[in-house]
């Protein structure tokens, strides 16, 4: 079994060029009649940002749990940037994850290259279109007085980008594969995407929901949503002085153990499943 993946992995390796191409032409192809081309990667998410900032935190009030001084360094609507650009990447590329071999029926069934290269190619432009995001993270910081620390850009920053890459990995290799053989499972993931959103702490503190008076059983069900943790590890490089904005124990392991089995998961459910995807496309 460890050779066989050892094997799949090199071949994978050997074909990298083919993932970028791929990157290239998804990128190319999605704004090539546009404009404004690549702005609108921020332009969508800040949109959102400030109707969410308008929302829940000038009328619903949701920084209850936020300390004082976090408030002062950027406040509540930094807190929703640094929350909704990364989902933003993440819950597109969710969207698209079941479509990843359909979508590239014809070149699967024409090209000799390891089939795992197309969902790779889903999350990689997914991920480019994160990375292009960060500058204008960064300008929030500046101009609404935020700080980072030397453990938030050299622990939290790359375990949350590691994290998310191999949890969004293994659900695309995972939806891609089963969305082939049962269809109904594209439809399951919008409504899976947007529990996931308002399940991780995107537009609140998840302190809230710790302190909240729910029975302590459903606050470890809660922690135990990998996105959370990983969420919280995007913020908390903005907001690393602050305990409360940081991933509890138990959403620091849970992100970590479940973007591993993920991964695993994914790729053993579409090994598994490959001959009867193939056949089907």
């Amino acid at each position: 079994m460890e050779v066989a993946v050892a094997s799949r992995a090199l071949a994978v390796w050997e074909h990298r060029k083919v993932v970028g191409l791929l990157v290239r032409r998804d990128l190319k192809v999605k704004y090539q009649q546009s404009v404004l081309g690549y702005a609108w990667t921020m332009l969508e998410p800040l949109a959102l940002t400030m109707v969410y900032f308008f929302v829940f935190g000038m009328i619903l009030q949701a920084t209850r749990g936020m300390p004082e001084e976090a408030m002062a360094q950027g406040g509540f609507l930094l807190f929703l940037v640094a929350g909704i650009l990364p989902w933003n990447s993440f819950g597109s590329m969710l969207s698209e994850a079941p479509r990843a071999m359909i979508t590239h029926g014809k070149l699967i069934t024409t090209m000799k290259v390891p089939r795992e290269i197309f969902p790779m190619a889903t999350v990689g432009t997914k991920f480019i279109e994160y990375l292009l995001t960060l500058p204008v993270l960064l300008v929030f910081v500046v101009v609404l007085g935020g700080s980072f620390s030397v453990m938030g850009l050299l622990v939290w920053l790359p375990a949350a980008v590691l994290l998310q890459f191999a949890f969004g990995l293994g659900m695309t290799l995972f939806l891609s594969s089963v969305n082939v053989m049962f269809r109904d499972v594209e439809r399951m993931v919008r409504i899976i995407t947007r529990l996931l959103f308002y399940g991780s702490a995107i537009l609140y503190p998840a302190v809230m929901v710790l302190q909240a008076g729910i029975p302590g059983w459903l606050k470890t069900v809660y922690q135990l949503n990998p996105l959370l943790g990983i969420f919280e590890m995007h913020r908390a490089v903005w907001f690393a002085d602050f305990a409360e904005l940081t991933p509890t124990a138990i959403a620091l392991w849970s992100s970590v153990v479940g973007s591993f089995l993920m991964l695993v998961i994914g790729y053993w459910t579409f090994r598994r499943l490959e001959m009867s995807v193939l056949k089907e496309l």
